[in-house]
């Protein structure tokens, strides 16, 4: 008798794999970067951490394809650290005065919801969602915000990026509303909850 998708929670494939490696080493720089950004530590530190992990970004995805060791935890690891890592840096810079304090909460709402919601479809469906190109986008949005905040940016300049990931940020999270409903919808009448939504707009498989 076949397993039904929530019985399958757990198999999510081999975790100890390079890119995996390169995800929770992303994770990892996290702590150091925070300690920097609230404590004013040097910037030549906090850029090569900042370096060090969008390296380890670049490179998870590309060495998954490149070694054929794209896996389901991977779906599931690289996102989360690309959502810890900008939650992280954006609360170490308003704790320390340079980005407002709904900026924050408004990125922080989006990303649990985000990720409440794959957690969901995963309990529903099976299927492990990957990232859309408009939550790419909107993360690249923050760390330039995060980026022009670091680098104490004119004031009419920082705000410009403030309100471009907001807007971002908004829009993605729209996406993935559609996403989400049209994955349960789809399923619900009965379409193969490995592949939920023809045409969907993913990514490509990172590490």
């Amino acid at each position: 008798m076949s397993s039904t998708p929530s019985e399958n929670w757990s198999d999510l494939g081999r975790f100890w794999t390079m890119p995996n490696v390169l995800s929770m080493l992303r994770l990892v720089l996290i702590i150091p970067l925070f300690w920097l950004i609230v404590n004013e530590g040097t910037l030549f530190w906090i850029m090569i951490i900042v370096v060090l992990a969008i390296a380890s970004d670049y490179f998870d995805g590309r060495i998954a394809r490149w070694s054929n060791s794209v896996s389901e935890w991977g779906k599931v690891l690289d996102p989360m650290a690309d959502k810890i890592g900008g939650g992280a840096v954006v609360a170490a810079l308003t704790i320390q005065g340079s980005l407002p304090v709904w900026f924050l909460a408004a990125l922080a709402v989006r990303d649990i919801a985000i990720l409440i919601g794959g957690g969901i479809i995963r309990v529903r469906t099976g299927a492990i969602t990957q990232s859309m190109w408009s939550g790419k986008v909107a993360v690249t949005a923050v760390a330039i915000t995060a980026l022009a905040a670091l680098l104490r940016a004119d004031a009419p300049v920082l705000e410009f990026c403030i309100w471009a990931s907001t807007v971002l940020l908004a829009y993605s999270f729209l996406r993935y509303m559609v996403r989400f409903f049209s994955i349960l919808g789809s399923t619900g009448a009965g379409q193969d909850p490995e592949h939920p939504v023809a045409g969907s707009e993913e990514s490509s498989a990172e590490g």
